[in-house]
């Protein structure tokens, strides 16, 4: 499953995007982490220091190496070059799957190992000095988008992205690449805004939205937020005295999490398992192709020089069994043998 974090910045969100990641690997479950934030803070919460963070490769600095290997020999691309963030894949194209090696991988995540458990981990990469004044974060997280494109997952697998701070997400497509949505929301008027926003620009897109009740004190910010968001509140959760101990840099086992933090990480989950029953892959594959039209006429054509609809493959439609052939080919190696730490 794809699942997204989202919320307002100091919700919360890449805590608990981190403390999902290390439950999910707790339980031997293949993970990609994806941190597609500018503000750069997923390494770090999964317990990587500041230079191991910091020294985590750039997947935009990639994006050449990403299209080429992507493009495969789908006769529609006629190069790399002319690849946007949105371009879909289509016959001869080459699609990720959570749990192979493959160049993309290999150039651009790193593996964890979260108290013994292996986690691939990419990150977008904050801006350089070349892109300041020049770039905004939606240049950034494009290849992003574009592996999530050609990304086959399957049930108990999880690819888990931190995405930016407040709606930003919806000036792209990605908001819309997602299995199940989880908001951070803190119980105040402020915390609630960014749901209100993205509950709205999400109501024509189909997106399984849940909200994460943040910084809970007691039974008036339950009922607050109860009142606010309705039967969107998956699950609320409150201090945490390992979070505070693994923000100081001493992170204990992960096993000693405190129970009720357990259950709710469980109850995510567990969220996250039920929105597999509810996958089309017909109405995935057509809003990629439906945000893929859209950039095109907006300043793709422009950009490439070419039209991009002719890179639409009428016929495709992107689905697990793509990823079941391609083993009958050539069998994936499996995640639980680790490459090494970041240096």
């Amino acid at each position: 499953m794809k699942i997204a974090f989202v919320g307002k910045g100091g919700s919360g969100k890449t805590t608990l995007s981190s403390l999902f990641i290390r439950h999910l690997a707790a339980n031997e479950a293949p993970v990609v982490a994806v941190d597609a934030d500018i503000n750069q803070h997923l390494g770090a919460a999964l317990g990587l220091g500041e230079d191991e963070a910091a020294g985590l490769p750039a997947l935009g600095a990639h994006l050449p190496l990403i299209k080429e290997y992507l493009r495969g020999t789908n006769p529609r691309i006629a190069s790399a070059d002319t690849m946007i963030k949105t371009t879909p894949p289509g016959a001869g194209s080459r699609l990720l799957t959570v749990t192979e090696d493959n160049p993309v991988y290999e150039a651009c995540a790193r593996t964890l190992l979260l108290d013994g458990e292996p986690v691939r981990l990419m990150a977008t990469g904050p801006f350089t000095e070349s892109d300041l004044g020049v770039a905004c974060y939606h240049s950034k997280v494009g290849a992003v988008e574009l592996c999530l494109n050609h990304l086959v997952d399957g049930p108990e697998e999880y690819v888990v992205v931190d995405m930016t701070a407040g709606s930003d997400s919806f000036a792209s497509g990605l908001f819309t690449r997602f299995d199940v949505t989880f908001l951070v929301a803190e119980p105040t008027r402020k915390g609630v805004s960014v749901y209100r926003q993205y509950k709205e620009y999400a109501r024509d897109f189909g997106i399984a939205l849940k909200v994460i009740g943040n910084k809970v004190q007691g039974p008036e910010d339950i009922e607050f937020l109860q009142d606010e968001v309705g039967e969107d509140l998956l699950v609320t959760v409150g201090h945490s005295d390992w979070v505070r101990t693994m923000e100081k840099g001493r992170p204990a086992a992960f096993e000693l999490l405190e129970a009720t933090n357990r259950l709710a990480l469980q109850v995510l989950q567990d969220a996250a398992d039920d929105s597999y029953a509810h996958r089309d892959w017909d109405r995935y594959t057509e809003q990629m192709v439906r945000f893929h039209l859209k950039n095109a006429e907006s300043w793709g054509n422009a950009k490439t020089g070419v039209d991009l609809a002719d890179q639409i493959d009428p016929g495709f439609v992107l689905h697990e069994g793509l990823a079941e052939r391609r083993e009958l080919v050539s069998p994936r190696p499996h995640l639980h043998q680790p490459s090494p730490q970041p240096a």
